[in-house]
């Protein structure tokens, strides 16, 4: 592909690129804000340019009128934005279980600062969320969101095809949602049960000894069940995060497979 045919068909690119952009600005990871926005453009630009000969043999329709090219440009940014929204809903599962974690073990008010995020979080909900950068890394999480996010979201949507599937783009979106705390629940649940158990059995022995000073007693025992339940189960999360990444790429491919015209 030569640089004059690119020019020729600077207005494809710029829907291309402009797709891309919205994608890896809220993508898991490549929104992060510790990555400079030039890395960002640089990376849109050189994807456009990788996936421009492709696309442009789909056959992609640029209308002569300003304002519906305005439009299009317009649905391209509401496609990249839904496709990373669909990544980002299920990746944030990890973090609610980790706030989960947090609570119960009476970390609840100690914030670490998120240099990726550029935001305060729970202690737990940073120790989940960097193993679960770690295992998105390993699983080919980003070789992923560019097959699945951009080429296959070429060759399936297109940005006037928004307008006949809204009604399909909301429930995948709100069963998104769902999923999103089921996987929490379900990541959280092995610590979150044996704490529970605790709870209960200190209320339990504070009736039977009420002269026992629980509160002092109470949350070193439950800070301790809880660290020593999170490295015995940690095989079990290991691949309970694996399988919700995986989950959030099949979220993506039912999300295609509508907007192409097919169903879930």
């Amino acid at each position: 592909m030569g640089s004059d045919f690119l020019i020729q068909n600077i207005q494809l690119f710029t829907l291309i690129f402009v797709r891309i952009f919205a994608l890896i600005s809220i993508a898991p990871l490549l929104s992060s804000a510790g990555i400079p926005p030039i890395a960002k453009v640089g990376l849109a630009m050189f994807t456009g340019i990788v996936i421009f000969p492709w696309v442009a043999e789909q056959g992609y329709l640029i209308p002569d009128s300003g304002l519906a090219y305005g439009l299009l440009l317009i649905g391209e940014i509401l496609i990249g934005l839904i496709l990373g929204f669909m990544l980002t809903v299920i990746y944030s599962a990890f973090l609610l279980s980790g706030q989960l974690y947090s609570m119960q073990m009476g970390f609840g008010a100690s914030q670490v600062y998120d240099p990726l995020a550029q935001i305060q979080i729970p202690l737990m909900g940073q120790f989940v969320n960097l193993m679960a950068m770690f295992i998105f890394v390993i699983n080919g999480g980003f070789q992923k969101i560019f097959l699945m996010g951009v080429l296959r979201s070429f060759e399936t949507i297109k940005a006037v095809d928004l307008i006949n599937v809204r009604e399909p783009i909301l429930k995948l979106v709100l069963r998104s949602m769902s999923i999103l705390f089921e996987q929490a629940l379900v990541i959280a649940f092995p610590i979150l049960g044996v704490l529970l158990l605790i709870s209960v059995s200190m209320g339990l022995l504070a009736k039977a000894a009420p002269q026992m000073n629980l509160l002092m007693l109470g949350f070193p025992i439950k800070i301790t069940m809880a660290f020593l339940m999170l490295f015995l189960a940690m095989p079990f999360l290991l691949e309970a995060f694996t399988r919700v990444i995986d989950s959030s790429f099949y979220e993506l491919m039912n999300f295609l497979k509508v907007m192409s015209g097919g169903s879930v």
